[in-house]
């Protein structure tokens, strides 16, 4: 974990993308936010994913059906006591999320399921 990137974040923040947390469901400020332009890490600046992808599934937290490529790494967590798949920045290594597949919510067939707190939103410039 790059340590540069988070001595400017919120306590919240750092609980999110550093210590692997996670917030509130249906209290993220991206949860039912749907303008054009892209959503990057909040730590980093990294480009993560263009808002074309997000979806409303219900589970109380941003989702989206794909990432920018190279975007996101994954690894394996069971710190809940079953296997599930993190995600993180690929650039400065911040916990975003989890993505979960085979729930059927778009054609794509996968969600992931990212914490507003991790991502910052950049709208496309206005011509």
């Amino acid at each position: 974990m790059k340590e540069k990137y988070f001595s400017q974040l919120t306590s919240e923040e750092k609980h999110i993308l550093k210590d692997k947390g996670t917030e509130p469901p249906f209290s993220g400020v991206y949860n039912d936010f749907f303008e054009a332009g892209i959503f990057v890490c909040r730590a980093c600046d990294n480009p993560l994913f263009d808002s074309h992808t997000k979806f409303q599934s219900g589970c109380g937290w941003p989702s989206f059906d794909d990432e920018i490529k190279g975007a996101i790494v994954r690894y394996e967590d069971f710190s809940t006591g079953r296997l599930r798949t993190e995600i993180c920045c690929s650039n400065c290594n911040g916990h975003l999320g989890h993505v979960f597949h085979g729930e059927q919510f778009t054609e794509k067939d996968i969600r992931h399921c990212v914490n507003s707190l991790s991502i910052r939103f950049i709208p496309h410039a206005k011509n």
